[in-house]
């Protein structure tokens, strides 16, 4: 079996600018690589005549985030819970998540304020401009 490395996380955005101040400026992370591509390449790979990808990838200490503003945009599909059946968040850790807590702006739209869990961990719940949901946790 072929062994299977983690690259990428990628998020969907309407504003490539809008996200990439977001994920830097507010949450901290630093831009490894902005790029655009476009012809018959990513088409085919992704299955969508003539697009354009415009993609930001930001280091998450280990992890990469992919931003990506597709043209021409794909319809919006946005889960309402967290626990509905294709929802999808990207986790990060911090060691303080009070003070991450109360830097967020309100925009972020938190679900709740940070939570204990059974484990141990105090985790939050957030949206980024999109609504994509994001986790951070603290152990």
């Amino acid at each position: 079996m072929v062994e299977l490395q983690a690259h990428h996380f990628g998020l969907i955005v309407e504003d490539l600018k809008e996200s990439l101040a977001f994920y830097r400026d507010t949450l901290g992370l630093e831009v490894a690589a902005e790029f655009t591509l476009d012809g018959e390449g990513i088409a085919t790979a992704i299955g969508v005549e003539d697009v354009t990808a415009k993609f930001a990838h930001l280091d998450a200490g280990g992890a990469r985030i992919e931003l990506v503003e597709y043209e021409p945009a794909g319809e919006a599909v946005r889960a309402e819970t967290v626990n509905q059946l294709g929802s999808k968040h990207a986790g990060f850790e911090v060691d303080d998540i009070d003070a991450f807590y109360e830097s967020l702006p309100e925009s972020a739209a938190p679900i709740a304020e940070p939570q204990r869990t059974q484990s141990g961990s105090r985790i939050i719940f957030f949206e980024d401009p999109d609504g994509n949901l994001l986790e951070v946790v603290s152990t």
